[in-house]
């Protein structure tokens, strides 16, 4: 991995520090997506806040966020237990910027019992290797906060290209060689990709996720390589606003996560 400029992912999880009701993080330019934090990190937030705040979690389950509002300057990031029973936990985080509320976040965390249902996960489509795939992102063209990842393009099509499938399939990983393992760094790259309803859109234009949400498939999320196959699909498109549907395999060809966005689009 290549280092990449501006503040790197670990350093801002560590300069999360107590303050005004949670946690306090003054947000770096770098990690902006237009006026806005980058929403994935914007929901490892909210997991890295429930996780300081709340020691002794289980592995989280499922994570549902709502993307209010623009989150910018100063952050105040809480997180509360909703309820806590034998195995499960419910947590309710949000993030507030300067502009008022960000996000809201429902995060279910659970630990792991005994049972005798068992099913493996879907394997990954057959795609080339990360070696031989091209950057996705063009050097002139990509947002702020996606100098921190190595994204390249193993099936599918790129934005405005109309006439093919919606479907974005990308090999990622941090371009911080010393990112932390751990569901917070596995959450800030598991939206660093643009809806695929991208690829309709016959010229630029702006968009947004509205919601995310992600069940995850193993307890203990891992690739030994750091490289994560995310693969995106548009079910549907109208009125403004696009359904789709992701999933996220570890070098292994292991089920991580699968997620679900609605993305409003102005076009």
């Amino acid at each position: 991995m290549t280092q990449t400029a501006g503040t790197p992912f670990r350093m801002m999880m560590q300069s999360l520090a107590p303050g005004e009701g949670g946690l306090v993080i003054d947000l770096p330019e770098d990690w902006l997506q237009g006026r806005t934090a980058y929403g994935g990190l914007t929901g490892a937030l909210c997991v890295a806040a429930a996780a300081r705040l709340n020691p002794d979690l289980p592995p989280l389950r499922s994570a549902h966020f709502a993307l209010a509002g623009p989150a910018s300057g100063r952050l105040i990031v809480t997180a509360e237990v909703v309820r806590r029973g034998k195995s499960a936990v419910v947590i309710a985080a949000s993030v507030t910027g300067e502009a008022g509320p960000a996000a809201r976040a429902l995060l279910t965390y659970g630990g792991v019992r005994e049972s005798r249902v068992m099913r493996t996960g879907e394997a990954p489509p057959v795609l080339p290797p990360p070696e031989d795939c091209t950057a996705f992102f063009a050097a002139d063209r990509a947002p702020g906060f996606a100098r921190h990842f190595d994204v390249r393009l193993a099936g599918g099509a790129r934005p405005m290209t109309p006439e093919a499938e919606p479907r974005i399939a990308v090999w990622i990983r941090h371009g911080d060689g010393e990112t932390p393992s751990g569901t917070p760094a596995l959450v800030a790259l598991a939206d660093a990709v643009p809806s695929a309803a991208l690829v309709l859109f016959p010229e630029f234009a702006p968009f947004s996720t509205m919601t995310w949400s992600l069940d995850f498939a193993t307890d203990a999320p891992a690739s030994a390589s750091g490289w994560w196959l995310l693969d995106s699909r548009i079910d549907a498109a109208a009125g403004g606003y696009a359904a789709q549907d992701m999933s996220l395999w570890n070098d292994a060809g292991q089920l991580v996560a699968r997620a679900r966005q609605m993305v409003a689009v102005f076009i």
